[in-house]
């Protein structure tokens, strides 16, 4: 078999996942993604299956896939929504991700970077770099309210963790998870966004993107239902916020910061808007890029292609 593994993360991280893959006997290919649909087309169809990361997984490509050798797609990590899944079920190729692996790491960098921004420690660092001693006055996080969106896997790790840290807890959800709420009473379910929206001093975003989702804080919900100028974390999809609207969020003091570790095109442009924007802090897509998690989220996209093979 011949495979195309195209995952950064799997490959920059030496572990058990790298091992087990190699013990399988494939002819591996690597390419550094997220690949786009334009370099896939021309040589989709000489593999039989991939181990991807965020690359486009158009019909076009699904289809130029089949009509050579793909059978199997295994996605590294859990968001899907790079890949056309209904493509995939009307050309039989199954698809598998890893759900439940990264969640550990992924809400301790959106704590990072809250920490980071609220004792500025990214601007403390740049200037004692130059030989400064200017002292910034920076915030507490204990008592705040935080705003969950999206209490799946990392946003319960994160709602758990923030509980701990003395903040008050305020999650949103479709699905109202009473076991887990019933587990940490600090959790405060709430069934309307427009809750968070009014009574969180910070608001971290944990969803799909998908067309419900796609710039779902834009300037409506900046400028008439944010009551108290947060702090707006987003370690899920760019699209899900409109940028220029955020840039003039804050701008305006609508928004007290923005914390990203994705951006709508990845990697960043050169023209990215975010880009040197005061209050703007980002990551280059690395929430879940720890040792722990790689190998985790390695060992089962690996081992879901294992089972597909098997199975087929």
């Amino acid at each position: 078999m011949r495979i195309l593994l195209t995952s950064t993360s799997f490959q920059d991280t030496p572990g058990k996942h790298q091992d087990l893959l190699n013990q399988q006997g494939y002819e591996i290919d690597t390419l550094r993604g997220p690949i786009p649909e334009s370099e896939l087309l021309p040589i989709i169809d000489k593999y039989d299956a991939v181990i991807c990361g965020d690359d486009e997984y158009t019909e076009e490509v699904i289809k130029k896939g089949v009509e050579g050798n793909l059978k199997y797609i295994s996605k590294y990590g859990v968001g899907l929504d790079r890949i056309d899944l209904q493509a995939a079920k009307k050309y039989n190729v199954p698809v598998t991700n890893c759900p439940g692996v990264n969640q550990v790491s992924v809400s301790e960098h959106v704590l990072a970077l809250l920490f980071t921004f609220e004792k500025n420690v990214h601007v403390q660092y740049n200037s004692t770099q130059t030989g400064s001693w200017k002292r910034w006055i920076g915030h507490e996080i204990q008592g705040k309210t935080i705003g969950i969106i999206g209490l799946g896997a990392v946003g319960k790790e994160l709602a758990k963790k923030s509980g701990a840290l003395g903040m008050k807890v305020l999650g949103f959800d479709l699905h109202k998870d009473e076991a887990f709420l019933s587990k940490y009473d600090e959790v405060t379910f709430v069934d309307s966004l427009e809750t968070i929206y009014e009574n969180a001093d910070v608001i971290s975003l944990h969803l799909p993107h998908t067309p419900q989702t796609e710039k779902m804080i834009n300037q409506d919900v900046i400028f008439n239902k944010l009551k108290h100028s947060p702090i707006l974390i987003n370690t899920s999809r760019g699209m899900l916020v409109d940028a220029q609207a955020v840039i003039k969020g804050i701008k305006e003091g609508k928004i007290r910061g923005y914390l990203t570790d994705v951006l709508a095109q990845e990697p960043m442009v050169e023209d990215e808007v975010f880009k040197g924007i005061d209050n703007v802090i980002i990551t280059p897509h690395v929430g879940s890029r720890t040792y722990q998690s790689v190998e985790r989220q390695g060992t089962m996209a690996v081992n879901n292609l294992i089972s597909l093979v098997d199975n087929n």
